[in-house]
């Protein structure tokens, strides 16, 4: 199980929201690259980046910021969502040196972009379902949809997703613990690996995953508890591989 340190860009900076909400954020650094680096001599495997402008306004807004960060670890693979909703912006994304997209309110709504980017983008493609109460949530989180979370992960399950990124909202950056048991039910709907996101604290939430990992959940993204030293990134991984 990977754990996966969460780089979310607001304005160029390195930010963490509480709930989604945009006038509710904590600017960690106005260095997204150095912030990288910090992750990177921890150890980490993966980073989990966000365009939280790029979330809103459906197009990329930090690109400028992503593909400096790609550049500056080729060989470290990056994942990307937020205002991804064309073919041109995930093959420009993969150009940069990305190596996943994370495609999130366009899955709700048109399904079948997933099915079509899973061919033209074969393993580059990951689904990101942000739900409440198991409901789908979309355009950066304004809007909660009346389709069940489970209900897409078992249509996407024939067409390649790399991964479910499975967000909690009522926890994320809450720092209230990660919903295991919704996890697992997403986990347990399909073949489709989960990474885990939202609420996780410290290493009772590692462990609590970890222990379920074996039934489909392959990684966990962590943001608020890293930066504010709840969670030991470096720990936390040994601990997984170990």
């Amino acid at each position: 199980m990977l754990i996966i340190p969460a780089i979310d860009l607001k304005d160029g900076q390195c930010v963490r929201l509480r709930q989604g909400l945009m006038d509710d954020s904590t600017v960690f650094s106005d260095d997204p690259v150095a912030m990288a680096a910090q992750w990177v001599e921890q150890g980490c495997r993966r980073l989990h980046l966000v365009d939280l402008n790029g979330a809103f306004e459906g197009k990329p807004v930090n690109g400028e910021v992503v593909t400096a960060i790609a550049r500056a670890y080729p060989d470290l693979p990056i994942q990307i969502g937020g205002g991804i909703r064309s073919p041109e912006i995930i093959e420009a994304y993969l150009k940069a040196g990305v190596q996943y997209v994370i495609i999130g309110t366009k899955a709700v709504k048109e399904p079948q972009f997933v099915t079509d980017m899973c061919k033209q983008f074969p393993g580059h493609i990951i689904v990101g379902l942000d739900a409440k109460d198991g409901l789908v949530a979309t355009d950066g989180w304004a809007e909660v949809s009346n389709v069940k979370a489970t209900d897409l992960a078992v249509r996407f399950e024939a067409d390649g997703v790399e991964s479910i990124v499975y967000t909690d909202i009522a926890r994320d950056g809450m720092m209230q613990g990660v919903n295991v048991e919704q996890t697992l039910a997403m986990a347990r709907a399909s073949s489709i690996p989960v990474i885990a996101s939202g609420g996780i604290t410290n290493m009772d939430d590692i462990r609590a995953l970890k222990a379920v990992s074996d039934q489909g959940i392959c990684g966990a993204i962590t943001g608020r508890a890293i930066y504010e030293g709840t969670l030991n990134m470096a720990e936390a991984q040994t601990y997984c591989d170990n």
